[in-house]
């Protein structure tokens, strides 16, 4: 996992000195996720799957660090995966996969995405 914000500043032009800087706000906080799943020993594509659906739809998604604590609501902004040691079927036995995803407001968030995300966890056997 790795997180990058920032902030949002106005420049202006100021003569015989640096330019002045208004702090406008934060500006954009992303996470990235990378991982490896192995499809045929412990499964993995279906969740995979299930989060190109969420992209492709732009569901607003709690995200939480393991130990409770609250990130705030992000959407993914894209997935890319990569299918190495092709089995007969043509599915990797290793799929290398990066999800990013980028803060957005709680506005119009979905009250069935609880739902959704604790399909995930009985998908995977949890």
């Amino acid at each position: 996992m790795s997180r990058s914000a920032s902030a949002d500043f106005a420049v202006k032009a100021l003569v015989g000195t640096l330019p002045g800087r208004e702090f406008m706000g934060e500006g954009d906080d992303k996470i990235t996720l990378s991982g490896q799943l192995l499809p045929f020993k412990t499964g993995g594509l279906t969740e995979l799957q299930t989060a190109h659906g969420f992209r492709q739809s732009g569901q607003k998604l709690p995200v939480m660090r393991g130990d409770g604590k609250m990130f705030g609501w992000f959407a993914i902004e894209s997935i890319s995966e990569s299918h190495r040691d092709l089995m007969k079927d043509g599915v990797g036995y290793r799929v290398m996969h990066t999800i990013a995803l980028i803060k957005v407001g709680p506005e119009g968030a979905s009250p069935g995405i609880i739902g959704g995300i604790l399909s995930l966890f009985s998908q995977a056997g949890l």
